[in-house]
């Protein structure tokens, strides 16, 4: 078998080359060919051949498209061609707020959320009063997410009305949301990594110093078995995303009851390997190699 893997040809890291070399890696193990490419080189090769790229890809059987370039993957799937995750789980992924909406009614419990309203001023945030009504109802402090971003690096948490409009005068014109703060959650989640219909393996990250437990902010991990109701929390949300592989996020509600935070449709899965010794990278593989071979 032969595959590609697209990659952002912008975002450069040895954190990021290691996932990619995994994944080529657990390819190679399993007898199939995986070709790299960046989107900015795909994008170049279409245009060269009038947006038709099924000739290049005669025998490519499949694309690992660890990128969140959805026009590329939308122009890629418009040829026929099978994306592991696909374009609309990517985009869904990509914007928390859309990943939250479609998960509303499904059965799966998340903080109580605000959206934030379309404007299009770009000067000034044209509704602060409906963000401090709503802080008023979600109670202080209260959390600050933008739609877009990763690693924890765009939550923000506000203690209190000037603190929250601080923060809304720092993000604008960025879209963002408020939501709830899961106090008994604070520093502390799991991360548990799915491929197929099946919990691969899963991590409890913590930080003491902070509300946040992503490890970019100096949070710590340890090898975690997940109970039933949080591992049936992570296969259902990523089958109702459309997700074949990614990280779900879930957060310690009372009582440990599990409350949906994030997905990632392109988790990164070094830092899981590091902490249980179980390389996502052949998980991955196995579940694409077993639908391409159904095909």
């Amino acid at each position: 078998m032969r595959g590609w893997l697209i990659v952002n040809a912008y975002v450069k890291s040895e954190k990021f080359e290691e996932i990619f070399r995994m994944l080529i890696q657990a390819g190679e193990r399993r007898g199939c060919e995986i070709e790299r490419y960046t989107n900015e080189e795909v994008w170049f090769m279409a245009a060269r051949r009038g947006f038709d790229l099924r000739e290049a890809a005669e025998n490519v059987d499949f694309i690992i498209f660890w990128d969140k370039d959805v026009k590329l993957a939308k122009m890629l799937e418009g040829q026929g061609m099978r994306l592991f995750n696909s374009a609309d789980s990517i985009a869904v992924c990509d914007d928390k707020a859309k990943t939250h909406i479609a998960l509303l009614n499904q059965g799966i419990r998340m903080p109580k959320t605000y959206f934030g309203p379309k404007t299009f001023r770009t000067d000034e945030c044209p509704g602060m009063e409906y963000y401090l009504d709503a802080a008023e109802d979600l109670g202080y402090p209260c959390v600050v997410k933008e739609c877009f971003g990763s690693f924890g690096q765009q939550v923000y948490l506000a203690h209190n009305k000037e603190e929250l409009i601080s923060v809304i005068r720092s993000v604008f014109p960025r879209n963002f949301f408020l939501q709830e703060y899961i106090a008994s959650s604070r520093g502390r989640d799991i991360r548990i990594h799915v491929a197929g219909n099946r919990a691969a393996a899963a991590m409890y990250r913590y930080n003491p110093s902070d509300f946040r437990a992503n490890l970019t902010n100096g949070g710590k991990m340890k090898p975690y078995v997940p109970n039933v109701e949080q591992e049936e929390m992570a296969l259902k949300v990523c089958r109702i995303l459309g997700l074949d592989f990614g990280g779900i996020d879930i957060l310690f509600g009372e009582g440990d009851e599990p409350v949906f935070c994030e997905a990632n449709s392109n988790a990164h899965f070094k830092n899981l390997y590091d902490c249980t010794g179980i390389n996502a990278a052949d998980e991955i593989m196995e579940h694409i190699l077993a639908i391409v071979r159904s095909l």
